[in-house]
């Protein structure tokens, strides 16, 4: 069937705009449709809150070996960079000088000895006499003097064997702590002399470690507060986590020993020593780490995710909520801290309300959505029907 020219332009035209009119109602329609948002409930929980603080690792003893007596070192007897016991000889010094003064002062005692010995038998038979009057009583007197002075010069000769002896030890010097020991600073034929600034070496124990760490005091301060007023509660007993200069965390916890008493006036901020186990001697002195340490309990928190925290250039942070009739209301809200990959809400949100998460984009406040619960199973769409189809 053939149409006249006029005819079939009014069919088009009249096609087309009812083909505008359907896709402005679709247009409309999908303006008006509530938009699909992911939100999560917020409720109360117990909150453990930590704090990183930056330290530098400390050896638990120290010793620096140093020399007692002069002299000149005959040999080393340790590995440098090795594990070496308490009591564990380091050096050898040329000891035969304060050997022969040691003979000479066990001379001494044999010879005061003997004196001794001639002078308790010649008081036992001036005594024998005196009982039957044979001597005066001054000849006793005198005998018994000569045998206190002669027992005397005995106890001195020991003492000085003794000290002579000593000076001898000194001449091998040993390690006074177990531990790792240095690099040594002198070498075989080294002139050394007692009480010298120069250490020969030093030793260290580093299991366990120490970890001394800086703090704010401005931050003690707010805790304490917070203590106080009861919002929070203690939990310094709690291990202390160690974290390495990558992130990674050390595998042995360790304990708060002690805090400062007193804040350093150049920084304002104090100290605090934690004790770490160190049995491989992966941490060494010096070493930079950060450890988490317990800030005390939020026993009602309330933790929004972070990406459902809005923050202003002006700094002002705000979340969007669903409020009256399914719809988006805008809300400030006030963190304080993250936890994780969460904020610690101070104010502005309460248990129940219902954060959005996902979809920020395509809503504004006042907006009516349709939300569901983030971590939800999603649900599947609806098999095309075949007029769907058609």
């Amino acid at each position: 069937m053939h149409l006249p020219p006029a005819r079939l332009l009014a069919v088009s035209l009249a096609t087309a705009l009812a083909a505008s009119a359907c896709g402005s109602a679709d247009q409309g329609a999908d303006q008006n449709a509530p938009g699909q948002v992911t939100v999560t409930t917020l409720k109360t929980e117990k909150v453990a809150l930590t704090r990183q603080l930056p330290g530098r690792t400390t050896a638990f003893l120290v010793a620096e070996v140093r020399p007692q007596v002069n002299g000149i070192v005959a040999k080393r007897l340790f590995a440098e960079g090795g594990l070496v016991d308490a009591g564990q000889p380091l050096y050898q010094l040329d000891d035969a000088a304060y050997r022969a003064q040691a003979n000479s002062a066990r001379a001494q005692l044999a010879r005061a000895e003997a004196t001794a010995n001639a002078a308790r038998l010649s008081a036992r038979r001036v005594a024998e006499l005196a009982k039957v009057e044979a001597v005066s009583v001054q000849d006793n007197e005198n005998a018994i003097a000569a045998l206190k002075q002669a027992d005397a010069d005995v106890g001195a000769a020991r003492a000085s064997l003794d000290a002579a002896n000593v000076t001898l030890g000194y001449a091998r010097i040993i390690s006074p702590i177990s531990g790792r020991v240095g690099k040594s600073t002198v070498t075989q034929g080294a002139l050394v002399n007692a009480g010298q600034p120069t250490a020969l070496a030093t030793v260290q124990q580093l299991n366990p470690i120490y970890v001394d760490l800086t703090q704010s005091s401005s931050e003690l301060l707010q805790l304490r507060r917070e203590l106080e007023s009861g919002r929070l509660q203690d939990n310094k007993a709690l291990p202390v986590t160690i974290l390495l200069d990558d992130g990674t965390p050390f595998t042995h916890k360790g304990t708060l020993e002690f805090s400062e008493v007193s804040v350093d006036p150049t920084t304002g901020s104090y100290a605090l020593r934690v004790r770490v186990d160190n049995p491989d001697q992966v941490l060494m002195p010096g070493m930079y780490v950060r450890a988490e340490i317990g800030g005390g309990v939020r026993e009602n928190g309330i933790l929004v995710p972070m990406q459902g925290i809005n923050r202003d250039p002006k700094g002002d942070t705000s979340a969007l909520v669903i409020g009256k009739d399914n719809k988006v209301e805008a809300r400030p809200v006030t963190v304080s801290r993250a936890v994780g990959n969460k904020w610690l809400v101070e104010d502005g949100l309460k248990p129940g309300d219902k954060v959005i998460v996902e979809g920020l984009q395509k809503i504004q406040p006042g907006m009516p959505v349709q939300a569901t619960e983030m971590g939800a199973p999603a649900t599947k769409p609806a098999a095309a029907t075949s007029a769907d189809k058609q």
